[in-house]
Parts: C-alpha cells; sequence; structure tokens
C-alpha cells in the first residue's frame, strides 16, 4: 500500500479535530477514509482522492493540481485527485476535507456485501 504517512497523520489531526467518528481503512491501492460508513476521502500514492459531491464537481476541475478520477477506465464523477503539493498547508488540506464532509450525508452507502459461508 502506497500512501504517504505524514499526510495520513494531517489527515487525522483535522478529523479529530472536528471530533468526527471516522475510521481508515487499507483499500483501493491506499488509504480510505470512511465516515458514516461512506468513503469520505483517500490517499492513494501522492494524490488526495476527495469524495466532493457532482455538484461541486465541475466548479472545482479547473483547479491547480485537481484531476479527474478515473478508476479502470471510467471517469468517477464527484470524486477528484489532488496533488499532495495543492494541499501543502493545512487551511489548504482543510478546505478539501470540509467539501468531502459536507456531501457524505448526501452520498450513498455502497452496499454490503454478503459473506460466502
Amino acid at each position: 500500500m502506497a500512501y504517504d504517512e505524514y499526510q495520513q497523520d494531517r489527515i487525522n489531526q483535522i478529523l479529530s479535530d472536528k471530533k468526527l467518528e471516522y475510521h481508515s481503512k487499507k483499500m483501493m491501492g491506499g488509504l480510505c477514509y470512511m465516515l458514516d460508513d461512506k468513503m469520505l476521502c483517500g490517499l492513494v500514492s501522492d494524490q488526495l482522492m476527495a469524495r466532493i459531491g457532482p455538484d461541486r464537481y465541475e466548479e472545482v476541475l479547473g483547479e491547480d493540481g485537481v484531476h479527474e478520477m478515473t478508476f479502470t477506465g471510467r471517469k468517477m464523477k464527484g470524486y477528484v485527485f489532488i496533488d499532495l503539493e495543492a494541499v501543502d498547508t493545512d487551511e489548504l488540506l482543510e478546505r478539501w476535507l470540509q467539501y468531502c464532509i459536507d456531501f457524505n450525508p448526501l452520498a450513498k452507502s455502497s452496499k454490503k456485501r454478503k459473506k460466502k459461508a
């Protein structure tokens, strides 16, 4: 699993300061953060993955360091990748995390898979 542990510490600090009950899990080749059993954001290699929702998606794509998220060749509208250089201050990182937190109540939970017997 390749992700930046320094960025992990920064995200943990911001989410803890906001007194959110979140957890992280290793998945998708990186580290994903979950809030209310829904994906909030993640660290994949040298990028922040942010689930910001479709309404904010178009608005932020033109910003420096922000890229469309493609997964298995498909665009994932509502998710973006952000270069870590674009969140190098706590204020910038907190802004993106707040976008994710704001969208979280509107996000759909993924369906739980039944365990095989």
